[in-house]
């Protein structure tokens, strides 16, 4: 089966998926926001010159985005709406599903980023939000006795990033780095880097889950820059062990 291309040789994009940019390209312009009520149907038929199919299929294109919202009844209609952080993270993550991502991928733009997270909020949490951190980081006081304790654990201490990148003032830093926890919480889960337990992950990022809330509290940034960057160095190296026993364990059991 052929694929249309264009003359620059890209896949070419179906008059629904062009209406839907014309659509998203008419919204900007207008500078519409979250709320804003969209022309009905026969309008937009008349703006973009093209069959109501069309039209009708362009808005599902753009729900399914999250862009606009369709309500029925009295006073409904399309309505401009806002992609949650949620529903991006979940788009985005189907992207690098198959981009076959490492552990060291991951490591290499956590190093670069959340030392800076945690230095740029030194001295800036409340006190409910130092005690949220407090709450997270001190979930698990002992280490895991199974397969699945060690699987919570993991989880809830890349929970910990995640909230914490929840807290920034800069949208994309904190987006990026919740959205890596995302990831290396999946990988976690579907290649089982949870087995065998891993007591000193444990102690390790107890310990400098606990000591980066003090220099938060502290307002230390240097002190919570240079925490945050030996917690991402052991962690990796813990991971990648962690990774490299499961392989070798894999391979035993397949003799």
């Amino acid at each position: 089966m052929s694929i249309k291309t264009s003359s620059s040789g890209q896949p070419k994009r179906s008059r629904p998926v062009r209406v839907a940019d014309e659509i998203k390209t008419w919204v900007v312009e207008r500078d519409l926001q979250q709320g804003d009520k969209l022309p009905n149907e026969t309008e937009m038929i008349a703006q973009f010159g093209v069959s109501k199919g069309t039209v009708r299929e362009a808005m599902r294109i753009l729900e399914a985005q999250g862009l606009i919202v369709t309500r029925t009844g009295p006073g409904g209609g399309s309505f401009v709406d806002k992609v949650s952080a949620r529903r991006a993270r979940s788009l985005l993550a189907n992207y690098f599903y198959f981009q076959n991502l490492s552990i060291a991928d991951i490591y290499q733009m956590r190093r670069a980023l959340e030392p800076e997270l945690a230095a740029s909020l030194a001295g800036q949490l409340s006190d409910a939000q130092l005690t949220e951190m407090e709450v997270l980081a001190a979930r698990y006081p002992e280490p895991a006795q199974s397969a699945e304790e060690e699987k919570e654990q993991h989880v809830s201490s890349l929970e910990f990033h995640a909230r914490l990148a929840e807290f920034s003032g800069n949208a994309l830093l904190g987006f990026v780095i919740s959205f890596m926890a995302r990831v290396l919480t999946d990988m976690t889960i579907y290649r089982k880097l949870y087995e065998p337990p891993n007591p000193e992950l444990w102690r390790r990022g107890r310990e400098h889950q606990m000591q980066l809330v003090t220099a938060l509290r502290d307002g230390d940034a240097d002190a919570a820059r240079q925490i945050m960057a030996s917690h991402m160095q052991g962690a990796e190296e813990q991971m990648q062990s962690q990774e490299v026993q499961l392989a070798r364990r894999f391979i035993g059991e397949q003799r």
